[in-house]
């Protein structure tokens, strides 16, 4: 299934203690680079939990704003999340909305980092580094769905 290599990948890349050689290696696999996004979050989890927010897409000399809804399974705590990171396999715009799989890891006791790779049913895969503030643990499976709008 191509969704468990992608997660395998995914592990590999926020697993490791030294994330540069293992971050090339899953940006190879994650496909064409087409754009960026940065992110802004809250997170308030007690097992399972919920994250909203907003983020910014930069696609073909474009800005799309987008509202960020989900949940999280097997997390305890409250963060606020800022990130940035690439989006891939984006043809068209249209495709980016929609609901993510991820697989999410985040430990933050005060200042935190964290990463999340997500992918959508349109085959658009995106690939975040987080700085968080707050106490949370998180090492789970969510799911993320960005609304574009108005």
């Amino acid at each position: 299934m191509r969704f468990a290599t992608f997660a395998a990948a995914a592990a590999l890349t926020f697993a490791t203690a030294s994330l540069a050689p293992a971050a090339f290696a899953a940006g190879d696999a994650m496909g064409t680079k087409t754009g960026t996004i940065t992110l802004s979050a809250k997170s308030a989890d007690v097992g399972i939990g919920y994250t909203w927010g907003d983020a910014k897409l930069r696609f073909g000399g474009k800005t799309y704003k987008y509202s960020i809804t989900g949940g999280t399974i097997a997390a305890v705590g409250f963060s606020h999340i800022e990130g940035k990171g690439t989006v891939y396999n984006l043809h068209k715009a249209e495709d980016f909305a929609g609901t993510y799989a991820a697989a999410h890891g985040e430990a933050t006791l005060g200042n935190g980092l964290g990463g999340l790779v997500l992918e959508n049913k349109n085959g658009v895969r995106i690939k975040i580094e987080t700085a968080t503030k707050g106490a949370r643990l998180a090492s789970s499976a969510e799911g993320l769905t960005f609304e574009l709008k108005n």
